[in-house]
C-alpha cells in the first residue's frame, strides 16, 4: 500500500471531476473557511501569539490552505506556511497559490519557533495498514500471474505509520504549543473488519489490480490515532461527526450568506453544504479529531 500510493501520488494530481476523487475543500470553500475560522478563534483564545506556523499535511492542490489562511487573515492571524508534501506534481500546484510557503517531508524539518497549527485533511487514510488474520500477518502474493492475499478470514486492521505520526504531532505541539484538527474518514472506536479499498474515475475498483495507478485508502481508526498521541502529555478532544462539526461551526449560515451574494450559485451551495454535512454523504462517516497542547483552548465544535 506504501510503494503503490507514493508512486500514485507522485506521478499524477488525483483531484477533481477529471481525476480519482474529490475531497470536502474541492467540493466548496465553505469547508476551509470553516477550519481557518476554528484555528483562528482557538489562537487568539490562546492569548494571539505572534509567531504561529500553518502547518498542513498532504495539503492536495492548496485549496484547503487558501480558504483557511484568507480567513485567518481578516481575524489578524498571517501564519508562516509550511506544507508536509512528497508528491511533485501536487507540489507545483501548491507553489503556484502559496508562493511564499516552505515545504518537508516531515514535521521534523520544520524551523524551530512559534506554536503550531497543524491540519490534516484526508491524509491519514492514505498511510499504509496492516491486516492481520487472527496472529497472521495478511500479505500480498503472486498467484499465477496475479496479485493475491495469502490470508483469508475475519480481518483486524493496524497502521503503525499512522500512530506515529499521531504521536509525531502531539510530540510537537506538546514542546512548542499548539493545536492540529484531523479530518478524515472512519470510525470512532477500533473495530473489525476489512476497510482496504481501491477508488479510480470514483468508483471503487480491485485492490490489488494496478498497483500504484489508483488510490489506495482504509478507514482511519481514530481510538488508535488517540491513543498514540496520549503518549503524550496531551490533550485530545473528539472526535465528532463531520457534519456535526460544520453545523456547530456555522455552515448553515456560511452558505446562507454565499447565496446571497451569488444567488444564482444558490443550488450548488445547498448541495455543496448537503454534501459535507448530511449524514447519508460524508457528515457521519468523515470524523473530526483534535490534538492540541494542554495550554491551549479546547477548539469550537468540541463541547462536552
Amino acid at each position: 500500500m506504501g510503494e503503490a500510493n507514493t508512486h500514485y501520488y507522485a506521478t499524477r494530481d488525483p483531484l477533481g471531476v477529471t481525476g480519482d476523487f474529490t475531497t470536502a475543500p474541492e467540493i466548496s470553500q465553505m469547508f476551509g473557511e470553516i477550519v481557518g475560522a476554528a484555528l483562528a478563534d482557538c489562537w487568539a483564545r490562546a492569548g494571539r501569539p505572534d509567531n504561529a506556523l500553518y502547518v498542513e499535511l498532504g495539503p492536495g492542490r492548496g485549496t484547503l490552505a487558501a480558504d483557511a489562511l484568507r480567513v485567518m487573515a481578516k481575524a489578524g492571524l498571517r501564519p508562516a506556511v509550511h506544507f508536509v508534501e512528497a508528491s511533485p506534481v501536487l507540489s507545483d500546484f501548491q507553489r503556484q497559490k502559496h508562493p511564499g510557503a516552505l515545504w518537508h517531508q516531515g514535521l521534523a524539518t520544520i524551523p524551530p519557533g512559534g506554536p503550531l497549527m497543524v491540519v490534516a485533511n484526508e491524509f491519514f487514510d492514505a498511510l499504509p495498514i496492516r491486516q492481520w488474520v487472527g496472529d497472521e500477518e495478511r500479505r500480498v502474493t503472486l498467484k499465477g500471474d496475479d496479485f493475491a492475499f495469502t490470508a483469508i478470514g475475519p480481518i483486524r486492521e493496524d497502521s503503525p505509520e499512522r500512530e506515529a505520526v499521531a504521536w509525531e504531532i502531539a510530540s510537537q505541539l506538546e514542546m512548542r504549543g499548539g493545536v492540529a484538527l484531523i479530518v478524515d474518514y472512519g470510525h470512532a472506536r477500533t473495530a473489525l473488519g476489512d476497510t482496504l479499498q481501491a477508488v479510480r474515475k470514483h468508483h471503487f475498483a480491485d485492490v490489488l489490480a494496478e498497483p500504484g495507478e489508483q488510490d489506495l485508502t482504509s478507514h482511519v481508526d481514530f481510538e488508535a490515532l488517540a491513543r498514540a498521541a496520549r503518549a503524550i502529555d496531551i490533550a485530545i478532544d473528539g472526535p465528532v461527526e463531520q457534519g456535526d462539526w460544520l453545523e456547530a461551526l456555522g455552515i448553515g449560515q456560511r452558505a446562507a450568506a454565499l447565496a446571497e451574494v451569488s444567488p444564482e450559485r444558490s443550488a450548488e451551495i445547498v448541495a455543496a453544504r448537503t454534501r459535507l454535512r448530511d449524514s447519508g454523504a460524508m457528515g457521519s462517516l468523515f470524523k473530526v479529531m483534535a490534538i492540541r497542547n494542554r495550554d491551549w483552548p479546547m477548539p469550537a465544535g468540541f463541547a462536552r
